[in-house]
């Protein structure tokens, strides 16, 4: 069974993916992708955000203790992550490509960094505190649906 790191990485990727494309769409002036794209991107970011704050986040927080932890930062960065997906839709609305990629940018920063805390981090210490009860927390990702 795969661990939260293997799991909730691999999302990780599928997401860069989906921003990624949305990102080259805007950079050519491509707008119905981009959108399209985007769109994609914010539902599965948001799916993922959401079961680390509600699944993930929780039982490391109970297996530990902590709550004004590692994951006390992580819910502050996705906070910044969703304001920075509502300006870059806003922007995409508007075909303003100087918005959206600037936006883009801070977004690309912000990630990087918050992906290696969780996947160099965060997640290696949930697979070694929860034991087999982090491949069965990684493995909800995939039926996970984040509330409308």
């Amino acid at each position: 069974m795969p661990d939260v790191t293997a799991t909730l990485t691999a999302h990780h990727r599928a997401c860069d993916e989906l921003f990624l494309a949305a990102e080259g769409a805007a950079a050519d002036g491509i707008w119905p992708e981009c959108e399209a794209k985007l769109a994609a991107y914010c539902t599965e970011i948001e799916r993922h955000i959401e079961f680390e704050e509600q699944v993930l986040f929780p039982a490391f927080e109970q297996a530990t203790g902590m709550t004004q932890g590692p994951t006390t930062v992580m819910r502050e960065e996705h906070a910044q992550i969703r304001e920075l997906n509502a300006r870059m839709v806003a922007a995409a609305a508007r075909r303003d490509s100087d918005e959206f990629l600037a936006a883009s940018e801070t977004f690309l920063v912000l990630m990087q960094q918050h992906n290696l805390k969780e996947e160099g981090v965060l997640y290696p210490e949930c697979d070694a505190l929860l034991g087999p009860q982090g491949g069965v927390i990684g493995e909800g990702l995939r039926a996970f649906k984040a509330p409308a």
